[in-house]
């Protein structure tokens, strides 16, 4: 065992000092309250470390720094005694790390290189965001994605990484949105509305923008939490509606509209709403693709439908795809990005669509005949089409 474990330190020694470890993973501990454990190289005032990332079952995320100088030896000495498995991931290879039940410990190196250095992430630079971690805010103290004393809860941190990305990326297109006078926002499928209050907070205090936003559920329960949130926050030009989204219609015309994670046609319906009422801006993050998967009928892809996975991967990407060139052809610029790392969530992809009073025609009409050839191709006959169509 102890030249298994030198080995192991060998190895980790000469990625750490080669600056060429991407990320490596301690998983199946032997203590039950953690999940799995993380590294990545660090620069802290001006020193490289390795900092350990600790997944717990309660949710928490605990993390310590170890120098760049013993984390090798830290590391290898963890197996088997804390955990099971490691593998390291390096720009020139992986290397895995598996110990039996009894404690024998087998290396499967992968890493066929020194490969290339990657520069290890700063904690010095303050990081720019919408949302500053260090600040108090009331809404986010609401929602329980911060306690009393405006610290981020441990297991909510990804949920405020997506709503600063989600900000992030709404600020890119701020500018496309009208300048003066008062804006419609609405939030179609908007769940418990981590989104609407953030958006909302971005627009009132960060913008200074009169604004009237709309946020609308069939959840009767999901309803009246936001509406006495919104009440005791003093939002008072935030308002939230039980009802069928295709039914609903805002007061003055809807300037924007969001939508997270809307569960399969759930996305279509959103989509289409926003396009019927002329949204100029759309940010929509589908979510859960089943639709296609029941359709598809694509013989020159059956090699890819006959694995289910590669198959859900391929219906995942082309519906989003497809629902891109609908989006085009009614007249919109479309972008598909990545809201959050998928390390966190797989239901990443956030369409973000913007309307572009310069279409011309004949470049609507391209789009449309590309859109409905790719779905006679895929043999299929997606929900936004019928609606748009009706």
């Amino acid at each position: 065992m102890e030249q298994k474990q030198q080995q192991i330190q060998t190895i980790l020694t000469d990625t750490i000092s080669a600056g060429s470890l991407k990320k490596l993973i301690l998983s199946k501990p032997q203590d039950k309250s953690v999940l799995k454990t993380t590294g990545r190289l660090l620069t802290i005032g001006g020193e490289t470390v390795l900092q350990l990332e600790s997944f717990m079952r309660d949710g928490k995320a605990l993390h310590r720094n170890i120098k760049a100088a013993e984390a090798a030896a830290e590391i290898a000495a963890m197996l088997p005694d804390c955990y099971r498995q490691l593998n390291i991931l390096t720009t020139g290879g992986d290397c895995e790390v598996l110990s039996s039940a009894k404690g024998k410990i087998t290396v499967i190196n992968r890493i066929k290189s020194i490969g290339e250095a990657v520069a290890p992430r700063s904690h010095d630079r303050k990081k720019h965001h919408i949302l500053d971690e260090a600040s108090r805010y009331d809404f986010l103290i609401e929602l329980g994605v911060e306690d009393a004393n405006g610290r981020v809860i441990d297991r909510k941190r990804s949920k405020f990484r997506q709503i600063n990305r989600f900000l992030e990326l709404l600020d890119d297109i701020y500018h496309e949105l009208p300048s003066e006078g008062e804006l419609c926002v609405c939030d179609l499928c908007c769940g418990k509305s981590y989104l609407t209050f953030a958006v909302y907070y971005y627009l009132t205090s960060i913008k200074a923008r009169k604004i009237r936003m709309y946020g609308v559920d069939l959840k009767t329960d999901v309803i009246e939490y936001c509406v006495a949130a919104a009440k005791r926050l003093g939002f008072d030009d935030l308002h939230f509606i039980c009802g069928d989204i295709t039914l609903f219609e805002p007061d003055i015309p809807c300037n924007l509209v969001i939508s997270l994670h809307a569960c399969d046609i759930a996305t279509d319906i959103v989509l289409a709403k926003a396009i019927g009422m002329q949204a100029k801006v759309i940010l929509s993050t589908p979510c859960c693709h089943h639709e296609m998967m029941h359709q598809i009928d694509c013989p020159p892809l059956a090699f890819i439908e006959k694995h289910s996975i590669l198959k859900q991967k391929l219906c995942d990407a082309a519906t989003d795809a497809l629902r891109a060139l609908r989006l085009e052809s009614e007249g919109y610029k479309v972008s598909a990005l990545e809201l959050i790392d998928p390390e966190e969530t797989p239901k990443n992809v956030m369409l973000r669509a913007v309307r572009d009073l310069g279409q011309s025609g004949a470049e609507k009409s391209k789009a449309l005949d590309e859109y409905n050839a790719a779905c006679a191709l895929f043999g299929v006959t997606p929900k936004l089409a019928e609606l748009l169509k009706e």
